[in-house]
């Protein structure tokens, strides 16, 4: 994909502008900040171990506990390209028959390399609804063939969901949807059950950098928005809004730690002109610093991406998660990205780290006076808990001080 000039990515933002519609979001206040929790899909997709459905599936009940409004639970991959996502459907299956316990609705996100991976998705649902007597959502409208577009090596079979996709190392905001099955599935538990609500939305990718798209999903940055607009079209019929991350947004391991900030940009507008609710811009690599964080922001901000429109997916490669956490709360960004117990990696990027801590996240937060609305406690004693089960150590900091606390007081 050409780059595009400052002035080129403005004349742009001022057409988005003009027709945007597509945003349901209201400026979230200032005191108050969104955590999307992505340890089940992020977090535990790099892992090299089987993990057992049960866990996974647990892992997600635990969390939705903690006062969390967001979490990535899974992704429809094919399981030969990323085996720990295998239970997938099952974790799905599980949330819609027997929904967690949460204090208030959550909205459950679901990475799709494809939109095989879409109608994979829809028929889990599908499936489920028919078991347990919740009405049916609606088929995915008709899709183009997904034989035009590249094929990762070594070539998949017409049924393989796609190559081995890591928005960690590639790697919501609900639209109106009365006619989505899934709102009516969660009316029909309001009329005959206490079950808490619940959302389910879709999550794709694309690359900043050519090498790096290249590299993860075998094509290009054009192919692959090409790729994604009819999922993206198929999966808002369907109800279930499309949330996007960009990767390598603030440095590449194939092109070093200065990724164009106005490519990013670029991509954050076309990817809302096609109809994303919310772009998660990934600091895959941890390579980003105040500096570069600071220019990418305002770089955003001059091509006329409003502030809640984003979100922010920090890792901790180089220990400047939380500086750059805090930058990004200046320009006014009000949801971040995390992982309980720091979980997560990339590899295709050497000796890079996990996600920032949720932990991490809600102590800072809270020692700012800004409220999340996470327990603190229960994120820490469920990052103690899931990364003993993986044989992992605990990457939170705040996690780790909070459970020798508890530990102390008995409260474990």
């Amino acid at each position: 994909m050409s780059l595009l000039s400052s002035a080129t990515v403005r004349r742009r933002a001022y057409r988005h502008l003009s027709k945007r519609t597509f945003s349901s979001s209201n400026r979230p206040l200032a005191d108050h900040v969104r955590l999307v929790e992505v340890g089940p899909r992020d977090g535990l997709q790099n892992e090299k171990q089987s993990i057992p459905a049960e866990t996974k599936t647990e892992l997600v009940r635990r969390l939705a506990r903690t006062g969390l409004e967001t979490i990535e639970a899974g992704s429809f991959v094919a399981p030969k390209w990323v085996p720990q996502m295998a239970a997938s459907d099952q974790v799905l299956s599980s949330i819609l028959s027997n929904p967690p316990t949460s204090p208030h609705p959550i909205t459950y996100q679901w990475l799709l390399p494809n939109s095989k991976g879409l109608d994979n998705m829809l028929k889990t649902m599908n499936n489920s609804n028919s078991s347990s007597g919740y009405p049916t959502p609606p088929p995915s409208p008709n899709m183009p063939s997904s034989s035009g577009y590249p094929t990762p090596p070594p070539s998949p079979d017409p049924q393989d969901s796609g190559p081995a996709l890591n928005t960690s190392s590639m790697d919501p905001n609900a639209m109106s949807s009365s006619t989505s099955g899934v709102d009516s599935m969660t009316q029909a538990r309001r009329t005959n059950t206490s079950a808490p609500t619940q959302k389910h939305e879709a999550s794709i990718f694309l690359a900043a950098t050519e090498s790096f798209s290249k590299k993860n999903t075998n094509c290009t940055i054009q192919e692959s928005l090409d790729r994604f607009a009819p999922l993206m079209t198929s999966s808002r019929a369907a109800g279930h809004p499309v949330r996007a991350y960009i990767s390598v947004a603030l440095g590449c391991p194939f092109e070093g730690p200065d990724t164009n900030p106005h490519t990013v940009a670029d991509l954050a507008i076309k990817l809302l002109e096609m109809g994303a609710t919310e772009i998660s811009v990934a600091d895959t690599t941890g390579m980003g610093t105040a500096p570069t964080t600071r220019k990418l922001l305002q770089t955003l901000k001059e091509a006329g991406v409003l502030t809640e429109d984003l979100a922010m997916h920090f890792h901790d490669t180089f220990g400047q998660a939380l500086v750059n956490t805090l930058v990004s709360l200046e320009h006014g960004v009000r949801t971040f990205d995390c992982a309980v117990g720091g979980l997560g990696g990339c590899p295709y990027s050497p000796g890079a780290t996990g996600n920032v801590a949720t932990e991490d996240l809600v102590y800072l937060m809270r020692s700012l006076g800004a409220e999340t609305g996470v327990s603190l406690e229960e994120v820490s004693r469920i990052g103690d808990w899931i990364t003993g089960e993986i044989g992992k150590g605990n990457g939170s900091s705040a996690g780790r001080a909070t459970m020798a606390r508890l530990r102390r007081e008995g409260g474990s």
